[in-house]
């Protein structure tokens, strides 16, 4: 299947992982990369030395193309930039911020810049600051979210920008992608379904709670003040909530999360840790390797699409 997101990132298949962080490491990079996908390094909040490492340890693992995820907002972003255009990281993505400061630095590595967007006002300044692709999330999507869902932002997105355009949130099988290609998007970002693969250094404890998900299981904290995050609900989730009703203190809260994201996909508390997936965690059954969820999904996408 050729889009124009595969001529330009120079990949099999329009299906690209998400940045996730503690998740998305070289490991898991390199697969999705290798099975025709485009893999992606998570920097999240980690220091500029880990993500060189990083993206070495998948260039050991792979000769495909790999991507890295930049949060912005993070402490270590100046740092991480300068890391990315030295390593000559084929693709980029951002979130959590404009990446226009970057922009120049990134363009004369070769690198193609990608931000995540969640409105229309957003692709377009971002379509204006010269990035090449954006990709349009909607709120169904796991982590950090906005108000659209993906099935009312991707056609508006598409719309207003001449840039390609990728779609994400609540997306995790053939007829999600499907679905996502007929609103005009020309490739799909997963998420929640790479969490559980193989390949995936998640805990056995966090994938399984995954694969047991209901579609009633997904809970978003942090409406209150602004920052709302979906993840599964827990004994975590409940608590939050229920001092985000009763209006305590922002800092209070914060407390709460603290290294909660690292001790549930590291140390497998899916109690008390924060157990990131979107809604598409209810379609998620099993467990599989990169190169089996990718066919299955290239398989069930265009059945669906020569059908129609």
């Amino acid at each position: 299947m050729k889009t124009r997101i595969t001529e330009l990132l120079q990949i099999e298949t329009p299906i690209i992982q998400g940045g996730m962080a503690w998740v998305a490491e070289h490991n898991l990079a390199a697969a999705v990369s290798d099975a025709g996908g485009l893999g992606i390094i998570g920097a999240a909040n980690a220091p500029a030395d880990w993500v060189r490492g990083e993206i070495r340890k998948a260039r050991e693992r792979t000769d495909k193309p790999i991507g890295v995820n930049v949060m912005l907002l993070s402490p270590y972003a100046d740092e991480v930039a300068k890391v990315l255009a030295e390593e000559k990281v084929p693709v980029i993505t951002t979130g959590a911020g404009n990446p226009g400061k970057y922009m120049e630095l990134w363009k004369a590595a070769g690198s193609k810049v990608i931000p995540v967007v969640a409105s229309v006002a957003l692709a377009r300044m971002m379509e204006r600051g010269g990035a090449d692709a954006v990709i349009a999330e909607g709120t169904e999507s796991g982590g950090h979210i906005g108000s659209a869902t993906t099935m009312t932002l991707v056609p508006q997105v598409v719309d207003a920008v001449k840039v390609p355009v990728i779609a994400a949130g609540g997306i995790g099988d053939g007829r999600g992608m499907a679905a996502a290609f007929m609103l005009g998007a020309e490739a799909v970002q997963l998420g929640t379904r790479f969490v559980v693969a193989k390949e995936s250094i998640c805990h056995p404890n966090y994938k399984e709670r995954i694969i047991k998900a209901k579609d009633i299981d997904s809970a978003v904290t942090g409406r209150s003040h602004g920052h709302p995050i979906r993840q599964l609900r827990n004994q975590m989730t409940k608590d939050y909530i229920q001092k985000e009703q009763e209006g305590v203190p922002f800092e209070e809260l914060e407390l709460l999360t603290v290294g909660s994201l690292r001790n549930a996909v590291v140390d497998g508390d899916v109690k008390h840790g924060t157990v990131m997936a979107g809604q598409i965690a209810g379609l998620v059954k099993k467990e599989q390797a990169c190169k089996e969820i990718i066919e299955e999904m290239m398989e069930e996408a265009t059945a669906l699409m020569q059908r129609k």
